[in-house]
């Protein structure tokens, strides 16, 4: 693991898997998993099925403001730029 993945599993609610951090959010009938990949410096937004197993990628103009802003704190938190939530692959 980097210093990255590691202060982001710090934070509530994340945990690290080798060179990522992950973490699951649930709000306004939608859940979402988002990731952080150190090799990279990008975030990943998954949109998870109803079946809790099924994750698709989703754009981030289809994520909620609310949950992006959550996001780019955790970032900041962690020591991470949070305009890299921004970048596109």
């Amino acid at each position: 693991m980097g210093d990255h993945v590691d202060a982001l599993s710090d934070l509530e609610g994340w945990f690290a898997e080798e060179f990522a951090a992950r973490v699951h959010y649930r709000g306004g009938g939608d859940a979402y998993s988002i990731e952080y990949y150190e090799p990279s410096n990008c975030v990943l937004y998954w949109k998870v099925k109803g079946d809790g197993e099924t994750a698709v990628p989703v754009g981030r103009d289809t994520v909620p403001d609310p949950l992006r802003t959550r996001i780019r704190e955790d970032l900041a938190e962690s020591g991470l730029d949070p305009e890299i939530e921004s970048r596109v692959l």
